[in-house]
């Protein structure tokens, strides 16, 4: 290992602060990791925007999230953000990036090696950008969520910060749907579920598809058994979590990652969850949650739902999940590169 005085530039996303105040999920694995390096004795810098908190060197153009301040045009941003990275990569030994495809199209301009931690592919379009960078350095979030031909150098899964997810041991009644609105995410068999089971659904999360709320989850909306209280910071979440019989997590596309189930979990929350993409990596079938194929299947699991030991729950993210085991598996990482 040759690790011993390494510069790091972690690159991070500048939708949102990093880390988020309340939704941004990217952000939120860059701040974990960045911060987890800091405290074993890594020399870090941070990119990120202005405002944003953590205990290594934070470089900044960008004074807020495109999101959180809609006088910044996004793409303006993110190519000052990305370019000012590259531009200082002879500075650092690795320049670590979190910014998708994009970042990619400036990797073969420096000779500073430049890893990527792919979040998920958002469309098959991007595809031709890895195609042309495909010999680079990749991490995936999860063994599901890999493309052919991509020089993996192996799988990390994505870390929470525990001493931020306060652990119940008795749950509440209502279910929960915590997330983007989204079709994708499939608020509307949230709400399906809780109709068909007459228990009461919490909807949390950004609307992201405005179109879609207006048509399939507003409508729904009745403040008694479909309640929807909008995006949730870390003590609202908290909260949530507390009063929570189950998660549910209804996923209509391969699900990349999902960081709220590790978080659910982690407060001792039973997930219910589509077996589509990661979740069968993410939930232990049966002794964390249950995965199911369709709404129906997730009407009948609830019944299970005591079953569940809430401590089985919390443990599976302390030995899988934790913010210390993601930063273990990146130092494995760096170390393959810095030994190359």
């Amino acid at each position: 290992m040759k690790r011993k005085g390494k510069k790091i530039a972690m690159l991070s996303p500048i939708a949102w602060r990093t880390p988020p105040k309340e939704y941004g999920a990217w952000e939120t694995v860059a701040s974990n990791i960045t911060e987890g390096l800091v405290d074993r004795g890594w020399d870090v810098t941070l990119f990120a925007t202005a405002d944003s908190i953590t205990k290594a060197r934070l470089h900044a153009v960008i004074p807020h999230g495109y999101e959180e301040d809609k006088t910044i045009d996004p793409k303006v941003a993110e190519y000052l953000h990305i370019s000012e990275a590259f531009e200082h990569a002879r500075e650092f030994d690795l320049i670590h990036s979190h910014y998708d495809f994009m970042g990619l199209s400036y990797s073969r301009l420096v000779s500073t090696p430049v890893l990527t931690t792919i979040h998920g592919f958002s469309s098959p379009r991007i595809m031709p950008v890895y195609e042309k960078y495909r010999g680079g350095y990749f991490v995936s979030i999860s063994d599901s969520d890999r493309a052919q031909g991509l020089n993996y150098l192996g799988t990390v899964y994505n870390g929470i910060d525990l001493s931020l997810h306060d652990f119940f041991d008795e749950g509440g009644e209502d279910l929960v749907f915590l997330g983007r609105i989204h079709p994708d995410k499939g608020t509307h068999l949230a709400i399906e579920v809780a109709k068909k089971s007459g228990r009461k659904l919490v909807i949390a999360g950004i609307i992201q598809d405005e179109k879609y709320f207006a048509e399939k989850v507003e409508p729904e909306i009745d403040g008694d058994q479909i309640a929807f209280v909008g995006s949730v910071d870390p003590s609202k979440r908290n909260e949530l979590f507390r009063g929570a019989y189950a998660v549910l997590h209804l996923n209509v596309l391969p699900e990349r990652f999902g960081l709220v189930l590790v978080e659910a979990n982690a407060s001792g929350v039973p997930v219910i969850a589509m077996d589509r993409g990661s979740c069968r990596e993410v939930i232990d079938d049966g002794r964390t949650g249950y995965l199911v194929q369709n709404v129906n299947e997730a009407v009948r699991s609830l019944d299970r739902i005591p079953e569940i030991r809430r401590e089985d729950c919390r443990r599976r993210v302390e030995e899988k999940f934790s913010l210390e085991r993601m930063v273990t598996g990146y130092e494995q990482i760096y170390d393959k590169i810095f030994d190359h």
